[in-house]
């Protein structure tokens, strides 16, 4: 059964770092191309980062340019997105995107 999980949201203060996961199951995610989106409230779902399934470079939207970086552990079957320097408009729910699927999304909050 093809399945995948996100986790790693929460809340932190601003100039935080947290690292969210996507674990999958049922399929070699490393095989895949792999997306992060999120969507706040009253906006849009955006593009966060993008890993191409083989080949080619990421990719990030450029508010999170140099902050972001996503990353992948096949060994795990999983795939990162590891944010620094946390800003309050980084407050989303983030969702994972591969195989035209959407995770079920963890909600990331940047507070003081």
């Amino acid at each position: 059964q093809v399945q995948f999980v996100e986790s790693g949201g929460g809340l932190v203060q601003p100039g935080g770092s947290l690292r969210l996961s996507c674990a999958a199951s049922g399929f070699t995610i490393s095989s895949y191309a792999v997306s992060w989106y999120r969507q706040s409230p009253g906006k849009e779902r955006e593009l966060v980062a993008a890993f191409p399934s083989t080949g080619g470079s990421t990719t990030y939207v450029d508010s999170v340019k140099g902050r972001f970086t996503i990353s992948r552990d096949n060994a795990k079957n999983t795939v990162y997105l590891q944010m620094n320097s946390l800003k309050t408009e980084d407050t989303a729910v983030y969702f994972c995107y591969t195989l035209g699927r959407w995770g079920q999304g963890t909600q990331v909050t940047v507070s003081s």
